[in-house]
């Protein structure tokens, strides 16, 4: 049985940048087991499949070890494929999700995603695979910590220690289900990041649309505005442009089209 398999790489408009995603329309849902061994067998940070119901679709994500409740590039990846490849007069689209409805819209030569605003909180209590996998006990002046149930994120002074941060992954690993993501302003952007989720399969996630859900009202907060540009400073690189609209944030970003076939599967 074929499925058909696009990559795309999210939030950039170039090859061997951007963040990589496999992206699956299906007809209907298989198993999950199914769902699971395609998404091992892409080893991607995601692959998602998308599944019509009734106007608009049902979306899922998946790791090469689990399903997930968001993903940003990975939605920008389906909505690329879906208005390009299989309805391209259409100008919008809304995927249903572990996360609730998302609408994607066409924005110029990208798209627009409106996800919820997951403000963080202060993290009371750093744990030790935290300090370790950031090496956060060697640093002279201890970054802040916020965190939400699923990440941790680590706020530091410059763009400088964002890049040179080696990190521990096996530490790091331990605090699953919880990724880590760490921030600083930029000279060049209002912030950069990183993300890392080594539990899931993925060491370093190479531009992580979801993360800005939390990073872009803290920052917004912060800087005083409201309309922020980003960039995650991973080996690949992304641009993201955010906008922060009371509970909502809409996360622009560009897609280019890597590989499209077929998965063979039985």
């Amino acid at each position: 049985m074929p499925v058909s398999l696009f990559h795309v790489n999210a939030f950039t408009d170039r090859p061997f940048a951007g963040n990589p995603a496999a992206v699956c329309p299906l007809d209907r849902w298989p198993d999950d087991s199914l769902l699971r061994a395609i998404a091992a067998e892409n080893n991607l940070s995601e692959t998602a499949y998308f599944v019509p119901e009734g106007d608009n679709f049902r979306l899922r994500w998946f790791t090469p070890l689990y399903e997930v409740n968001l993903c940003g590039h990975a939605t920008l990846a389906s909505a690329f494929v879906l208005m390009n490849f299989f309805d391209p007069e259409r100008e919008s689209v809304k995927f249903e999700t572990r996360s609730g409805s998302l609408g994607v819209r066409r924005y110029g030569d990208g798209f627009a995603m409106d996800f919820p605003a997951l403000p963080p909180w202060k993290c009371e209590t750093l744990p030790n695979a935290l300090m370790e996998g950031l090496g956060l006990s060697r640093i002279h002046h201890k970054p802040s910590v916020l965190q939400l149930k699923d990440n941790y994120f680590v706020v530091f002074e410059n763009e400088e220690q964002i890049r040179d941060l080696r990190p521990d992954f096996h530490a790091l690993k331990s605090l699953h289900p919880a990724g880590v993501a760490i921030t600083a302003p930029s000279k060049n952007t209002d912030f950069v990041s990183r993300y890392f989720a080594p539990s899931y399969g993925i060491p370093e996630d190479p531009v992580t649309g979801s993360t800005h859900c939390s990073l872009a009202p803290y920052w917004a907060q912060r800087l005083h505005k409201t309309v922020l540009h980003a960039r995650q400073v991973s080996e690949r690189g992304g641009e993201l442009w955010c906008e922060v609209t009371g509970t909502r944030v809409i996360i622009k970003g560009k897609a280019v089209l890597t590989l499209q076939g077929s998965m063979l599967v039985g």
